[in-house]
């Protein structure tokens, strides 16, 4: 039996996640969060004192990972090998693990099986950055969601002070920027729409009018 899968990539701040949940809570399939898998790995190295040049140990840990995104309405949990670990995943000694463990090209094919295991049925909608072009690349549908960096960085930084942080607009905006340079010219997965897929921007769109169109888009391949 094949798997349906939705893939959504797309710049931080286009929406995806958000989107991805309401899409996946409407059609009932698993969720994947794919920008966690390099952070997951770091912690997991990090939990078990693995040192992070250690590629075959890395690999081997990575094979042996179990991963769940339970989700509802509001949020999305992310649980590794039965136990929730959001909140530790934001600390910045796991996102300098992560850094580390992201350079070896055999870790990162072997976090690219890790992903490819969440394809279960009844169905999977990924979000991330790679997913349509390399991840999943005969997906069933691919979404590019994009937006403005205005907007982009407008949503985070109500974001974050929703949150009690204290942030400057432009600072924020000036990360994007950098970032958005960074993800869109490496040479290796870099991130751009795949051929095949709908390029939605969503600077004047809420969350629910993206997933109405993604509605529309699934019912049309036959998946809702």
């Amino acid at each position: 039996m094949t798997v349906p899968i939705i893939t959504i990539d797309g710049p931080s701040g286009a929406g995806k996640g958000t989107v991805a949940r309401l899409i996946a809570l409407e059609l009932g399939f698993h969720l994947l969060d794919s920008g966690a898998i390099y952070r997951i790995l770091g912690l997991a190295a990090t939990n078990v004192e693995l040192k992070l040049d250690d590629v075959d140990s890395l690999v081997s840990l990575s094979n042996s990972l179990e991963l769940s995104f339970p989700y509802d309405a509001e949020s999305t949990q992310i649980m590794l090998n039965g136990a929730s670990i959001g909140d530790q995943l934001r600390t910045q000694a796991v996102a300098d693990a992560a850094s580390q463990v992201a350079v070896h090209p055999p870790v990162r094919d072997a976090l690219m099986s890790l992903q490819r295991r969440q394809a279960r049925a009844p169905g999977l909608v990924g979000d991330g950055r790679d997913l349509g072009t390399i991840v999943f690349p005969d997906a069933d549908l691919k979404i590019f969601l994009d937006a403005s960096v205005e907007v982009r960085a407008e949503r985070r930084y109500l974001e974050l002070i929703q949150s009690s942080q204290t942030v400057e607009r432009s600072v924020i905006l000036r990360d994007l920027e950098i970032r958005d340079v960074r993800d869109r010219t490496r040479k290796v997965a870099p991130l751009v729409p795949a051929n095949d897929a709908h390029v939605i921007d969503s600077s004047d769109k809420t969350a629910a009018q993206v997933a109405a169109d993604l509605r529309d888009l699934c019912q049309a391949k036959g998946l809702a």
